[in-house]
């Protein structure tokens, strides 16, 4: 490998706070998400915690997984949560007209849903109803969570073994209204959002950040809708009223919605035309962040890219509306990407939600219904290598030589990508090849403090579409990496082809 590029990191100048929250997560109630993935009944011979599988509790937590949003989705604005409280064999049954036409049992619901946060150590972001819903039921369903005295709502979660109230800090208002959440036009839901947000109300000291539901993809006037509908945001300093945050949903895929190109069966071209389309996010935070900074200069309002990741064919054989698809290394390297923007634009996006948990489109879990085996997939180790980022402070990333580039379509895509953060004495700098069979060696130019010491994983596989399974869980799993070396400047880095590496750094 000869030396291509130097990448100049000034340790001592800091920038935005990565939040956490943007290493989210989601469960909807579709296929296997939540039956046969989270919960597996008190009766399973699948260890568990009051139904809920425990090992895929402890995938979770070995990732520090900040926040989980449920229940949807569009699943979400189909869902009227009184359903899903009280003794399981008293609940109503519903139809998923969503996701495969199923009859829903509903003895997943809110009980449980809470409960699981609790075993996995994450705050909780709820998807009102807004949709299908009220707004006395979305008002009823915060009070019923979060309230400590006797009102009527508290009397009923008590009536329900619950005493104490939960702490639920995040509250979605809606799930993609201008589609299988209403089909309404911007303004419509701009009013709309402003009159539910008002009736989420903040009971006994529980702070809730309201997200209204935001854009799709690069729907720009509806962001711009959303951003005209808050309450004065150039004057004062606090909170944004009446919601604190907007969403944007983005999927990445190679083919249109009939036939968005499958999981595992590509080639190069297909390759780099994904990693394309995932790069198109930056564009997208670009656009979206320079329309909210036009009203709100001092980024009083979050950003929050609640659904994100990609969204292939599902598997032959299986139900198409389950969405089950495997995940590979390219999967990875789709994440490792969209975290460096993510990154870059910490200043704004203040939480994100890769879309799904387990099973379901590009989940960090699989797990098999005829073996029970749990799989860790490629995209699980990309979470696991990046929790150094998690509250760090962001720390630009200047190139300084050409980065190389492949024509995709109408696009120069760049095949290195780069991101970094610091944190106390430590530094993590992240580093993406996503050449198919360059492999590079990078400089890192280390400035403004001093290195102590370093270590460095890698994420590679032995082909573009290796994946794990059962039978071969550890195909494509991070490993030591031995290919960094002091230099002057600070160390050389090898990038292996087709690679995803971290570099952990110790500091004085």
């Amino acid at each position: 490998m000869g030396t291509d590029l130097t990448a100049v990191i000034n340790l001592d100048l800091p920038g935005a706070t990565i939040s956490r929250h943007i290493y989210g997560h989601f469960a909807e109630h579709l296929g296997r998400c939540i039956y046969g993935g989270f919960w597996v009944g008190e009766d399973s011979d699948v260890p568990n915690v009051g139904g809920i599988r425990s090992d895929v509790v402890a995938a979770l937590r070995a990732i520090a997984i900040p926040n989980l949003r449920w229940p949807g989705g569009c699943f979400a604005d189909d869902y009227h949560w009184r359903d899903g409280v009280g003794p399981r064999d008293e609940r109503p049954r519903m139809v998923n007209s969503h996701w495969g036409d199923v009859v829903e049992d509903n003895s997943f619901g809110t009980q449980e849903f809470m409960a699981l946060c609790e075993l996995l150590g994450a705050d909780p972001y709820v998807s009102g109803n807004v949709g299908s819903g009220s707004v006395r039921e979305m008002s009823e369903w915060i009070e019923y969570l979060t309230r400590g005295d006797d009102s009527p709502m508290a009397t009923l979660r008590r009536q329900h073994g619950r005493d104490a109230p939960w702490r639920v800090p995040f509250w979605g208002i809606g799930n993609e209204a201008w589609g299988c959440g209403g089909n309404l036009r911007a303004e419509q839901f701009a009013s709309l959002a402003r009159q539910y947000a008002t009736y989420v109300r903040e009971h006994a000291g529980n702070d809730v950040y309201r997200i209204a539901a935001g854009a799709n993809v690069d729907d720009y006037h509806w962001t711009e809708t959303l951003m005209r509908s808050f309450d004065p945001l150039e004057d004062g300093e606090g909170r944004s009223a009446p919601f604190q945050g907007i969403s944007l949903h983005y999927y990445t895929m190679t083919g249109p919605w009939s036939d968005k190109g499958s999981a595992t069966e590509f080639g190069t071209e297909e390759w780099y035309r994904a990693l394309a389309r995932a790069a198109h996010m930056e564009h997208l935070l670009d656009r979206h962040g320079a329309v909210m900074d036009r009203y709100d200069p001092k980024k009083r309002v979050g950003l929050v890219v609640d659904e994100w990741g990609t969204w292939w064919n599902v598997e032959p054989g299986t139900d198409p509306g389950f969405l089950y698809q495997q995940n590979t290394l390219r999967d990875a390297v789709v994440a490792s990407r969209h975290f460096d923007a993510f990154h870059r634009h910490a200043g704004r996006v203040v939480m994100a939600n890769i879309a799904q948990t387990v099973n379901v489109l590009q989940a960090m879990i699989l797990t098999d219904p005829e073996t029970d085996a749990l799989v860790l997939t490629p995209t699980y180790h990309v979470f696991a290598m990046n929790t150094g980022h998690h509250d760090a402070d962001a720390l630009d990333v200047h190139w300084r030589g050409e980065v190389p580039t492949s024509a995709v379509d109408d696009v120069e895509l760049e095949t290195l990508s780069a991101s970094a953060s610091t944190r106390g004495d430590t530094a993590l700098v992240s580093l993406t090849n996503l050449d198919v069979e360059q492999d590079r060696t990078i400089v890192l130019d280390l400035r403004g403090r001093d290195l102590l010491k370093h270590t460095a994983q890698v994420l590679t596989g032995p082909t573009l579409s290796a994946h794990n399974t059962a039978a071969q869980p550890d195909a494509v799993a991070s490993a030591r990496h031995d290919g960094v070396r002091p230099h002057p400047r600070g160390l050389e880095v090898d990038l292996p082809a087709h690679s995803y590496v971290t570099v952990s750094l110790g500091l004085a």
